[in-house]
């Protein structure tokens, strides 16, 4: 586990986006796994101005997301499908027909989950799974508990977790589903680089446990430690509890 120290998101943004242009232009065809929230955004940012100078093209890409709520169409202004069509997708030459999402809307999620399970073995595994970390440790939508998930799931979200994300529903006047479907520790755990983003003072606690912890499900991201390739960008707000006993 690498864990590397910026003063700020911006330069995070420039470093993770260089990993991720990069693997593209070295393999055109990279299967690249997204995620939402407020910690990729910069990076998304830096891959569109990419872009934009005609230094990568997505056109060739394979992607997969990490979670969807469940009960939300695409059309959704909070469904985790439109955030990417706004924040990434619709800005670049991304490929629709390569985009892989669960769908919310699924009336058989058992179904849906083992559809997407299979989904991700088909396209041969993910290359480079981007990340967050929650308040409480969670990755994806995989919440603290008594064991690791391996494929996708339903699950149903934490209270510290619908504190966190409420204020996007409450703002254009909608309650946010208790419900999420979300790749499992394994699908993640299964992609050949990680990379994951953690900001500000709130991610402090987690960031600590994550890094410095004991590996157990009650802090998910800890299964991280595990894995061969993982890097970890935090700003100085996020990594101010590191080496602090406890």
């Amino acid at each position: 586990m690498r864990v590397i120290i910026k003063d700020n998101p911006i330069e995070i943004s420039h470093e993770a986006a260089d990993i991720i242009v990069k693997q593209i232009n070295n393999y055109h065809g990279s299967v690249l796994g997204f995620a939402t929230g407020a910690s990729p955004v910069e990076t998304y940012k830096r891959i569109i101005e990419r872009y934009e100078k005609g230094e990568v093209s997505l056109k060739y890409i394979t992607t997969f997301n990490l979670d969807e709520y469940v009960g939300l169409s695409r059309e959704n202004v909070n469904s985790y499908f439109y955030f990417m069509k706004d924040n990434l997708f619709g800005k670049t030459d991304v490929d629709f027909n390569r985009v892989n999402f669960l769908s919310g809307e699924a009336t058989d999620l058992e179904a849906e989950c083992k559809r997407y399970y299979d989904r991700i073995r088909e396209c041969g595994g993910i290359d480079i799974q981007l990340l967050g970390i929650g308040t409480n440790g969670h990755i994806g939508f995989n919440e603290p508990g008594d064991k690791f998930a391996d494929g996708p799931f339903a699950v149903k979200l934490t209270q510290s977790t619908i504190d966190s994300n409420k204020k996007y529903f409450e703002a254009v006047g909608d309650t946010m589903p208790e419900y999420a479907l979300t790749m499992g520790i394994g699908d993640i755990m299964r992609a050949r680089k990680i990379i994951l983003i953690a900001t500000g003072e709130s991610k402090a606690k987690a960031v600590k446990e994550l890094v410095e912890g004991q590996v157990s499900p009650s802090c998910p991201a800890t299964i991280l430690q595990m894995h061969a390739d993982v890097t970890i960008f935090l700003d100085k707000a996020a990594a101010s509890l590191l080496g602090e006993k406890k």
